[in-house]
C-alpha cells in the first residue's frame, strides 16, 4: 500500500533531505543535493526502487511522531508488547559530507528491530556493487555505483536477493546508531561519524537559528515550523532556495501533472526571501543576492526563470521509467519551464531585493547595477505575452498578474531612486510604471463585473490576482479587488479551498485537472484579513491549516474529497504563503 504524502516526515541538512514515512521507511533521498539523482526512490514506485526500512519486528504501533523542539530532528515513538523505543532521525549540518543518522533509543523493556536496505542509485537505474567493510569493531556495508558511494555503519547487514537485512535489539537506556554516509566513490571513505557530537551540534544549530525568528501572534508554532522548513530548502553552500524537495508527486493522483520542483525558481526564491526578511533574516538575502549575481552572470538578457541549486542553466525535462506515485506517470526530472518566458518573475525579484534594502541590507558594487540590468530586461519585453506565474503550456497571453509584476518591478526601481538616492532613469521608469497601470485599469478589468480578469480578453479569474494588493498595486478593499474575490469565491472554491484557475477553461494546455492550491488559499486568508473580513480569514485559516501533516508540513495541493495531500512536498510556496497569512491575521487582531 502506498504511503500517503502527509505520512512522510522531512529531515534535511540545508543541502539535501530525506522523506521518511510514518512506518519507518526512507523512501526518498537524493545526494549530495536535493536536485541530485536519488539513491532511494520508492516514493515514485515501490520498495524495489530503493528504500531503507527500520521498524520493530512484529506488531508495533507508532504512538507519537514529532520534531525535537525547533529542529529538523525527527522523533518517532514505537510501542510494542515487549517495550517502547524511539527512532531519532536527522542529517548533521557538516560541511563537506552527507550523513543520515537513525538512532534507535530504548525507553522501556527490550524492543527487537529489523532493518532492510535496498539501494538503487541514479533514480533506480543503477544497482550498486556492494561489499562488507569494517572500522575496527564497527560493521559496515559499502555500496558503489559510478561516481557515488554510500557507507552504512552500525549494524551487520546480510544480503538476500539484493536486499540487505539485519535484526538487533535495544533495551531501556540503550541505543544503536545506524548511519548512512554518502561520498564520491573515487575519494577515500570518510571516518565514522561521532553521532553524539553531531546530534548535539545539529540540535544547537537549528535551535539557535530558530531563536532569531521574529514573530508574535497566532499560529506561532506553525510559523516557526514553516520558517525552519524554508531554511531547510535553502542551500547552505550556494544560497539557492528550491521550490520543493521532491519531483513528480502528482497534482491529481493518476494524472500527468507531475513536475520536478527541486530547482531554484527566481519567483519562489524571491517570495521565500521576502518572508525570511520579514522575520529577521536579512543575511539570507545577502546570500541569495550573491547567488543571483552568479546565476545571471554577465548577460541579464539571458536570464532564466529557474536554475539548478548552484545556478546551473541546463535543466532539460526528461521522463524516467519509474512507475510514479500511485502509478501517476510520467515521472519527470528537469523542467521544460526553464525555456519559458514568464514576465512576472523579475517583478518578484525586484520586490524582494527592495525589501532587503528597506530592511537595511547594504549595497555592494554589483547589487544596484544588477537590478538596473534586470529592469532593462523587463523593459525589453514589455510588449511580449508570456506563460504566466502558473507556467501555462498553452498559448502565451498578456496575463494580468504578469503585467502587475512588471508594474511592481518599475515601481521598486523608482523607489530605489526616490527613497534611497540610487541612480537611474527615473522619468523613464515612472513612465513605464504609469503606462502599465493605465493598461491594466483599461484592458484587464471586466467591463460588466468590475473585477480584475486572468488575462486580457477573458472574463475568467485567477487566484494569482490575490497578489495585487500584496505588491501595492491596489488596496485590499479596492472595489475591483473585492469584486475579484467574489468571483474567486464563486468559481474557484467548490470544495472550500482555492484553486489556481479553472482548468476547464483550457488555458494551461495540459490534460486533466488538479486540486485546490494551498498557497492560493493562504493568499485569500491574507486578503480577507487585510480587507476587514477577519472572521472569514480565521475560518479559512483553520480549514487550510487542517491540510498540514501532523508534523506541520504542507504539500502543494490538497484533495478535499479524499482528505489527502497531493503535489510536491514540502512546498516552499505553501509554507511562505501560510506565514504571510499568519502575519496578516496578527496585524488584523492587534
Amino acid at each position: 500500500m502506498t504511503t500517503r504524502i502527509e505520512d512522510y516526515g522531512f529531515v534535511g541538512d540545508c543541502r539535501t533531505g530525506a522523506l521518511i514515512s510514518r512506518f519507518g521507511r526512507v523512501d526518498w533521498l537524493c545526494v549530495p543535493r536535493l536536485d541530485s539523482p536519488s539513491i532511494f526512490a520508492a516514493l515514485l514506485g515501490s520498495h524495489e526502487h530503493g528504500s531503507w526500512s527500520l521498524k520493530p519486528t512484529g506488531e508495533a504501533t507508532v504512538a507519537d511522531r514529532h520534531y525535537d523542539g525547533d529542529t529538523m530532528i525527527l522523533v518517532t515513538r514505537w510501542e510494542t508488547e515487549s517495550g517502547i523505543a524511539e527512532v531519532h532521525e536527522f542529517m548533521p549540518i557538516n560541511g563537506g559530507r552527507v550523513d543520515l543518522v537513525r538512532r534507535v533509543v530504548g525507553i522501556t523493556g527490550t524492543v527487537e528491530f529489523t532493518t532492510s536496505l535496498r539501494m538503487r542509485f541514479d533514480y533506480a537505474r543503477a544497482v550498486p556493487w556492494v561489499r562488507q567493510v569494517s572500522d575496527g569493531e564497527q560493521p559496515g556495508l559499502l555500496a558503489i555505483a559510478g561516481p557515488d558511494a554510500v557507507l552504512i555503519r552500525g549494524v551487520a547487514l546480510h544480503a538476500t536477493d539484493q536486499v540487505h537485512r539485519a535484526d538487533f535489539a535495544v533495551a531501556a537506556c540503550d541505543h544503536r546508531d545506524l548511519v548512512l554516509t554518502w561520498f564520491h566513490s573515487y575519494t577515500p571513505q570518510p571516518d565514522a561519524l561521532d553521532v553524539d557530537a553531531a546530534l548535539l551540534e545539529t540540535r544547537q544549530w537549528w535551535t539557535q537559528w530558530a531563536g532569531h525568528i521574529e514573530h508574535n501572534g497566532p499560529h506561532h508554532d506553525r510559523v516557526v515550523r514553516s520558517l525552519i522548513t524554508l531554511r531547510a530548502l535553502s542551500n547552505l553552500d550556494t544560497g539557492g532556495i528550491v521550490a520543493a524537495a521532491t519531483t513528480s508527486l502528482p497534482e491529481m493522483v493518476g494524472g500527468e501533472r507531475n513536475w520536478d520542483y527541486r530547482y531554484v525558481w527566481l519567483r519562489d526564491a524571491a517570495l521565500t526571501l521576502d518572508v525570511l526578511i520579514r522575520h529577521g533574516f536579512v543575511h539570507v538575502a545577502d546570500h541569495w543576492r550573491t547567488w543571483l549575481m552568479r546565476a545571471i552572470a554577465g548577460d541579464p538578457a539571458r536570464v532564466q526563470i529557474l536554475y539548478g541549486i548552484a545556478g546551473e542553466r541546463d535543466l532539460p525535462e526528461r521522463e524516467l521509467s519509474l512507475p510514479g506515485y500511485e502509478d501517476s506517470a510520467p515521472v519527470r526530472i528537469g523542467n521544460a519551464a526553464v525555456d519559458q518566458f514568464q514576465a512576472d518573475t523579475l517583478g518578484e525579484v525586484m520586490c524582494a531585493l527592495h525589501a532587503a534594502r528597506d530592511a537595511g541590507l547594504p549595497e555592494t558594487d554589483y547589487s544596484w547595477p544588477l537590478q538596473r540590468q534586470l529592469l532593462k530586461r523587463v523593459e525589453a519585453y514589455l510588449d511580449q505575452p508570456d506563460q504566466g506565474i502558473w507556467e501555462m503550456r498553452g498559448q502565451p497571453r498578456f496575463f494580468t498578474h504578469s503585467r502587475v509584476m512588471g508594474w511592481a518591478a518599475f515601481d521598486r526601481g523608482v523607489k530605489a531612486i526616490e527613497d534611497f538616492g540610487l541612480s537611474g532613469p527615473l522619468e523613464k521608469w515612472k513612465r513605464h510604471r504609469d503606462e502599465l497601470r493605465a493598461e491594466i485599469d483599461r484592458r484587464m478589468v471586466d467591463p460588466d463585473g468590475g473585477y480584475f480578469v486572468q488575462y486580457e480578453g477573458t472574463d475568467e479569474v485567477d487566484a494569482a490576482l490575490l497578489q495585487l494588493p500584496q505588491v501595492g498595486f491596489c488596496a485590499p478593499d479596492d472595489p475591483r479587488m473585492l469584486a475579484c474575490v467574489e468571483r474567486i469565491e464563486r468559481d474557484l472554491m467548490p470544495d472550500g479551498l482555492v484553486a489556481r484557475y479553472r482548468c476547464e477553461s483550457g488555458v494551461d494546455g495540459v490534460a486533466g485537472t488538479e486540486h485546490p492550491f494551498l498557497a492560493c488559499t493562504f493568499w485569500l486568508v491574507e486578503q480577507y484579513a487585510r480587507s476587514g473580513r477577519v472572521e472569514d480569514a480565521e475560518t479559512l485559516m483553520t480549514r487550510a491549516c487542517g491540510t498540514a501533516s501532523d508534523l506541520g508540513l504542507f504539500s502543494e495541493e490538497y484533495d478535499p474529497r479524499n482528505l489527502r495531500q497531493v503535489g510536491n512536498v514540502p512546498q516552499a510556496l505553501s509554507h511562505l504563503a501560510f506565514v504571510r497569512a499568519a502575519d496578516a491575521l496578527a496585524d488584523a487582531v492587534n
